[in-house]
């Protein structure tokens, strides 16, 4: 049997955004399986560097399941991080080099998820 792949989610703990995120991920990356790791807000945690059981359980993903990309995600609406679109943006893409920072051998992308639920790359 081949060994199944995996890529890695981080995003919301809201449950609109787990969906698209993993159907994302899959068809983007033709991966089996996506690991999510959920906060509150997760591109502003990261951002501001609340950083060490996230980045252990990245390191997991990675290191146990092989996790080829790590995908970091905002939304519209985000309770855990209610600001502007544009300061959603700021704190993605802040998330995505601290986390490329780690060295991890995985691929990390930045997605933000409109109000109908779209996720895109940023």
């Amino acid at each position: 049997m081949s060994e199944k792949s995996f890529a890695t989610s981080l995003s919301c703990m809201d449950g609109r955004v787990q969906l698209p995120m993993i159907n994302l991920i899959k068809e983007r990356y033709s991966v089996d399986f996506v690991d999510t790791i959920t906060a509150p807000g997760i591109d502003k945690v990261i951002s501001d560097g609340n950083i060490e059981s996230i980045k252990k359980s990245v390191i997991i993903s990675v290191s146990n399941h092989k996790s080829s990309h790590i995908v970091i995600s905002g939304h519209f609406g985000c309770a855990g991080n209610p600001v502007s679109n544009d300061e959603h943006f700021v704190h993605i893409k802040k998330s995505v080099e601290l986390v490329k920072s780690w060295n991890l051998n995985a691929e990390v992308v930045g997605v933000w998820i409109d109000e109908n639920f779209v996720p895109r790359l940023i």
